[in-house]
């Protein structure tokens, strides 16, 4: 044990260095949080697939806390919204709602390719549309499954780190 303790003394801190800022604009709400942002995830109808993903972007692999963003559990606390899944005729008065209980200025994430054009839920009969048909969105992440990596940089748009 005790040369496990010395070990890690000699070594030091082992981690990788963050990865260069991200590029692109930041939204103009964003630009007011002043590098800590709160995010309220609401899941308005999607397969699961990017709630895997936003597991890992917060996990400690990708660590999306060390940039200053945080998961809350109320729409209250929170300055993002981080959206996932086309928005179903169930989830259109809640997400209103949420999308409102979030104090100004608030940001909205639209995350994978579900939330950003319906993606293989398009034409489907319980479907109502984009979340940018239901409430403005500020910011979109692409993949279906988006990478832990685009969600990373998204909320580093986010908190400007």
């Amino acid at each position: 044990m005790l040369r496990l303790w010395r070990r890690i003394r000699s070594v030091g801190r082992a981690a990788e260095p963050a990865p260069p800022e991200p590029a692109g604009d930041r939204p103009a709400a964003a630009a007011r949080m002043r590098g800590s942002v709160q995010v309220r995830h609401v899941d308005a109808g999607s397969c699961n697939g990017c709630e895997i993903e936003i597991a890992a972007a917060f996990g400690p692999v990708h660590d999306a806390e060390r940039y200053g963003a945080r998961l809350v559990a109320s729409p209250r606390h929170a300055d993002a919204l981080l959206v996932t899944g086309p928005v179903t005729r169930n989830m259109v008065e809640p997400l209103r709602r949420t999308h409102d209980a979030v104090p100004a200025p608030g940001v909205v994430l639209a995350v994978g390719d579900c939330a950003r054009d319906c993606g293989v839920f398009a034409g489907a009969y319980g479907v109502v549309g984009r979340v940018r048909d239901v409430i403005p969105v500020d910011l979109e992440v692409a993949g279906c499954p988006p990478r832990p990596e685009a969600i990373t940089e998204a909320l580093r748009k986010l908190t400007g780190r």
